[in-house]
């Protein structure tokens, strides 16, 4: 790497991919000086310390892996979307593990807030799961449940946590299997939803159907994103700041 055009982007890109190379925790900033070829000092002023630099490689993270979930379900519902994401949510967990990692790290929630990433994986799993005709508090149930099966999945894969010789995807498909059919047959609290009825919080529109997440953040659905529990990337979305995204949504449903 060259000293020249250093610049905040290619610092947190420089990160994301040492961090695929080396592993999140062995990211620091004196790494990177080494890389570009500059003095730690160099680096500091473009970002503040590690945690501005990891807080940066988890929005990224985010961002990604939103707009390749965001790909794959585009024009999909049901279980072709779930198929679709879930796909999508693993294969980007093992192509890029530092991301990965990363994306699951908390944020600061006014950081959460203003993420694309974030507010994409909310739209995105929300849109998911309300072709199913789910609602709240079922919405948030099953989101729950989506995340900890993906991340689980893809954290144990990614660790090699899995010895028995029955092939990895042959046990994924049935899982996903296994998900569909829990969906279709959820032991609702609630009535289904209709499709098209508004969301349940005062002046805001339907949650989208699974695929019409705009890469700005457009519509807002209400939680459960990439890597965010309300991830998410991931599996209740996919994405960074999981609990975070949980506390922005209830705080906006409740007002506070």
């Amino acid at each position: 790497m060259v000293r020249a055009g250093l610049t905040v982007d290619r610092i947190v890109q420089a990160a994301a991919e040492l961090a695929d190379e080396v592993g999140l925790d062995n990211v620091t900033l004196s790494a990177l000086a080494r890389g570009f070829g500059v003095k730690d000092a160099s680096l500091y002023s473009h970002v503040r310390n590690l945690a501005d630099l990891r807080t940066r490689l988890c929005v990224q993270a985010a961002r990604e892996m939103t707009d390749r979930i965001g790909a794959a379900v585009a024009g999909r519902a049901g279980k072709d979307a779930l198929l679709a994401f879930a796909d999508a949510f693993r294969g980007y967990a093992l192509e890029h593990p530092g991301r990965y990692a990363a994306g699951q790290l908390q944020v600061d929630p006014a950081v959460a807030a203003e993420s694309v990433g974030h507010r994409r994986s909310i739209e995105l799993t929300y849109g998911m799961l309300r072709a199913y005709g789910l609602r709240e508090p079922d919405l948030t149930d099953a989101g729950r449940l989506l995340r900890s099966t993906f991340h689980g999945y893809a954290d144990l894969e990614t660790r090699t946590g899995f010895s028995h010789p029955r092939r990895l995807d042959d046990s994924w498909r049935r899982s996903l299997e296994a998900l569909h059919f829990l969906l279709e047959n959820w032991p609702r609290t609630t009535q289904p939803e209709p499709r098209g009825t508004r969301d349940p919080r005062p002046g805001r529109a339907a949650a989208p159907a699974v695929g019409c997440g705009t890469a700005d953040g457009g519509h807002r659905a209400e939680g459960g994103g990439c890597g965010a529990e309300g991830g998410g990337c991931g599996a209740e979305g996919g994405g960074c700041g999981a609990e975070h995204i949980e506390h922005i949504r209830d705080e906006e449903q409740t007002g506070e």
